[in-house]
């Protein structure tokens, strides 16, 4: 396995941003470091490029013809390394050095054989990327159901962001099922994605954009959506208390309420393989295990809190805030728990989390473990919420290294077997040290 290729561009003509794109590609396959003819490619746009989703596959397929299997969707931004690109029109592209036998594509007419089974190549996923529409139903069943599919059980990946058309693409060499004929390779709706086997090295992780208000709480009283007592009190009156707000000063209120989450944690969750297990986090900070979801409504008659999502009796639940300060403290902390992992010897945490702009700047760092590497940040996080545009990119690249890296903003992330909010998915492949 090599460094696989990839390539960026912006341009208000999605012709000349992949002529851009493609001699980015061809001069990255000609160094003797990068794969020459890899076989799969990931291929993140933005929203303006949707409409001409169908277009921009076909003319880069028939660019690339070594390229056999395509997988990608469609986001509200793109990103690459050190750099995004955010409400602009662009297109992303990365080359995966994976041998066919390794990971297949799969959409709604190239479905996964279910877990451990092979199917008739003899395949069988250990993990997978999935791209999804938020508009399909039971969604959440649907990304538990891909991870059941997986031996591993761990899924990683994003929904489409798009403000109009929202897309998929999905072209596999492996074919269709019977009966669903010539498929293009775009799709609407549903979920897709690209499979990978045990013999694919990948480590991922989920750092978190919210930070609690005050500790976390029991659910010991609710009613589908809405949140009626916490340890026993009334959810509206814990909320109102701990933000310090009243309902009687409504224009105080509500830019408070507005501003504010909630972060659940499951009461009896399900068996949760995460590649590699992941560390302890840092104080005041949510772990991987915590959803945050949007709150959207009060009760004052039955004092209860609604939220974005179910809430049964038992889950843990925290009030919470967006907070760029920690959105970055645990941005490097996983990107350094990745480092970590590949190359111990040559960086901890703490020189990690040191790292300065000047040495990101210098020559690329020696981190030749990791071949390439997808980076799926909610749409909440993009643009300037980091402080500057790019931003959230140059602190993965400050603390990863100079790595092959595509990505894009999402309308939600997924990771494990769910759907996290306000967060950021970073998966590396890995290859043997040199």
């Amino acid at each position: 396995m090599k460094l696989f290729p990839y390539a960026h561009a912006t341009h208000p003509q999605w012709r000349m941003a992949a002529a851009l794109v493609l001699a980015q590609l061809r001069g990255q396959m000609a160094l003797p470091d990068h794969a020459r003819a890899p076989s799969l490619a990931l291929l993140y746009i933005t929203d303006h490029y949707a409409a001409e989703a169908q277009a921009i596959l076909e003319h880069l397929s028939a660019e690339l013809p070594e390229v056999t299997d395509w997988a990608g969707t469609v986001g509200v931004g793109v990103s690459a390394n050190n750099v995004e690109y955010f409400d602009e029109p662009a297109l992303c592209v990365m080359l995966c050095d994976l041998s066919p036998d390794q990971y297949r594509v799969f959409s709604g007419v190239a479905p996964l054989s279910a877990s451990g089974r092979a199917g008739t190549s003899g395949f069988v996923a250990h993990t997978a990327l999935v791209h999804a529409d938020g508009g399909t139903p039971e969604l959440n069943e649907l990304i538990a159901e891909v991870a059941e599919r997986t031996v591993s059980g761990y899924v990683f990946g994003g929904l489409a962001g798009s403000r109009g058309q929202s897309v998929q693409f999905s072209l596999g060499s492996a074919g269709n099922l019977r009966g669903q004929g010539a498929a293009g390779g775009v799709f609407h709706g549903g979920l897709s994605g690209v499979a990978f086997g045990p013999d694919v090295g990948i480590v991922s992780r989920v750092t978190q954009g919210a930070q609690p208000v005050d500790r976390e709480r029991t659910v010991t009283a609710s009613d589908g959506n809405l949140v009626l007592e916490l340890d026993g009190e009334p959810a509206l009156d814990v909320l109102l208390r701990e933000l310090d707000i009243s309902l009687e000063q409504p224009d105080l209120a509500m830019p408070r309420l507005r501003a504010t989450l909630v972060g659940l944690t499951l009461p009896h969750p399900d068996v949760d393989v995460e590649l590699p297990a992941s560390g302890p986090h840092l104080r005041g900070q949510f772990g991987a295990e915590v959803m945050v979801r949007h709150l959207i409504g009060l009760d004052p008659g039955r004092r209860g809190v609604a939220i974005g999502d179910l809430a049964p009796e038992g889950t843990r639940m925290a009030f919470c805030e967006r907070n760029v300060q920690a959105a970055r403290a645990d941005l490097i902390r996983v990107c350094s728990e990745v480092r970590e992992e590949l190359e111990p010897e040559e960086l901890n945490f703490a020189m990690a989390s040191a790292l300065t702009a000047a040495e990101a700047d210098a020559a690329p760092h020696p981190a030749r473990r990791i071949a390439g590497a997808i980076y799926v940040s909610c749409a909440g996080r993009g643009g300037p919420h980091f402080g500057s545009p790019s931003a959230e990119l140059q602190l993965v690249r400050r603390a990863l290294g100079d790595v092959p890296l595509v990505g894009f903003f999402a309308g939600g992330e997924i990771a494990h077997h769910r759907l996290y909010g306000y967060t950021g998915v970073l998966t590396v492949f890995t290859m043997p040290a040199a």
